[in-house]
């Protein structure tokens, strides 16, 4: 499980309608089913906000370049690719709203807040922006007006955009369609609701400057780190967030909970348990361009990003990604999953008869799986982890990879919440941890009611 995004100069064109709408459809049809795209091969990417959930319905509008010859300046086509980089359309177009028309509800545990319009509409927009307003935005995390922007926008990433890079996204919002949608007030419960108290929280968790290469490292290394770093903000998903919505320096990119959500972001260092440390180059590459790969699949928040962003990017720029990711160190090396705590005959029987009924036909009798439609169960890093959150809502809220490019009618899981009452969901999930040499903990119906219970997102 895991991801990431950012800039070049070369435009790639969008998904086409038929993908889109076979998308759209599988996505209505989780949903009936009470599924919620969920992570359970492989990864679970995200790149979320630590104080929101930036997830919308995969129905969210997207960007469009005009029909026929692109006749439009090279610097908005550059902006465009870089928008989508940064998955900008993602937050800032509400579920069936208007592009970048904003109001995109984000919960978070201090309340809810609402994304703004960033179209270039005079009164509600950025219309009346400049170049440099736009640029000191992104730098300084400070709105034209000097107002503290809520760090649901990931300001400690962005600040490390060029200016270069800065001045493409914004020729580009600016040519898009003018939203005349006023912003939503915020509803964040007192105190947050006090924008000052985000002075402590920047003196903290944000440090204002541009990215800066490292000499010692490739071009391909530096490119892809400023890519992983900047507008692909991917740390915030796959790093723990405290109670105060900031997270650690040195626990960066190591995973954790998305909070609200009930996803976990699984890590993305070198760590062989739970990270990238036997992934391949290739398979990484697969994973976030494709949502396939040997590996795993993307479901749940990553198969939004994968969507919106990352099958858009240049093979050069999801290599350079996938390229910097594999050295990012395990800061626990010392940490090692144990062996599976001992399972009862009568649940691991259990388990075993409801998997061979409802999973051994896509995933294999031994968890084999079926390349690449079905991933492997067999030692799955996410599957095996301490987390047994992801594994848990896929069995549950099945889900769909995204229609993309490269897969542009993905296979899907079907849930089976209202088939399996919470003691036989414990079971299948505890059966597929501890079977064929995985060393995952069993888990309990207490937790699969829990997150039965849970919002779907």
């Amino acid at each position: 499980m895991k991801t990431l995004a950012l800039s070049s100069v070369r435009f790639v064109p969008s998904v086409s309608a038929a993908s889109s709408n076979r998308l759209r459809r599988a996505a209505d049809r989780t949903r009936r089913a009470a599924s919620s795209l969920v992570a359970g091969a492989a990864f679970a990417f995200a790149a979320m906000a630590p104080l929101a959930s930036l997830i919308p319905c995969a129905q969210a509008a997207e960007a469009t370049a005009p029909a026929g010859a692109d006749t439009r300046p090279a610097n908005v086509v550059r902006g465009e690719y870089l928008a989508r980089a940064g998955d900008c359309v993602a937050c800032h177009t509400a579920p069936r709203g208007k592009t970048f028309g904003g109001g995109l509800a984000m919960e978070t545990p201090f309340g809810t807040l609402y994304t703004p319009n960033i179209s270039p509409d005079n009164e509600f927009g950025i219309g009346k922006w400049t170049a440099d307003e736009f640029f000191k935005m992104l730098r300084t995390g400070k709105s034209p007006d000097g107002k503290l922007i809520y760090p649901a926008m990931p300001i400690a990433a962005y600040t490390k955009v060029t200016r270069e890079d800065s001045d493409a996204i914004f020729a580009y919002l600016k040519s898009v369609e003018p939203v005349h949608q006023p912003n939503r007030k915020q509803e964040l419960r007192f105190p947050f609701n006090q924008r000052e108290l985000l002075i402590g929280w920047r003196s903290l968790y944000f440090r204002e400057g541009e990215f800066q290469p490292n000499p010692s490292r490739s071009v391909e290394w530096n490119r892809g780190a400023y890519l992983v770093e900047g507008l692909g903000h991917c740390s915030m998903c796959h790093t723990k967030i405290n109670l105060l919505g900031g997270s650690s320096k040195s626990e960066q990119f190591a995973g954790g909970l998305i909070p609200v959500q009930n996803w976990y972001a699984p890590s993305l260092t070198s760590d062989k348990d739970g990270g990238l440390g036997d992934w391949s180059i290739k398979d990484i590459v697969d994973l976030l361009q494709a949502g396939i790969s040997d590996r795993g699949a993307v479901y749940g928040p990553m198969a939004e990003v994968t969507y919106h962003s990352l099958q858009y990017m240049t093979d050069d720029d999801v290599k350079a990604m996938a390229v910097y990711l594999k050295t990012l160190p395990d800061n626990d090396p010392g940490r090692k999953t144990g062996p599976s705590a001992t399972v009862t005959p009568a649940v691991f029987e259990s388990g075993q008869r409801i998997y061979m009924q409802k999973c051994s036909m896509c995933h294999g009798e031994h968890g084999e799986g079926k390349l690449q439609h079905y991933p492997p169960l067999a030692r799955n890093q996410s599957i095996e982890m301490d987390s047994a959150v992801n594994p848990i809502r896929i069995v549950l809220n099945g889900g769909f990879p995204p229609g993309t490019r490269r897969n542009p009618e993905p296979y899907g899981m079907p849930p089976f919440a209202q088939e399996l009452n919470d003691t036989d969901a414990a079971a299948v999930v505890t059966y597929i941890r501890t079977a064929w040499g995985n060393h995952g903990q069993p888990v309990t119906a207490r937790q699969v009611n829990e997150l039965r219970k849970a919002p779907l997102r």
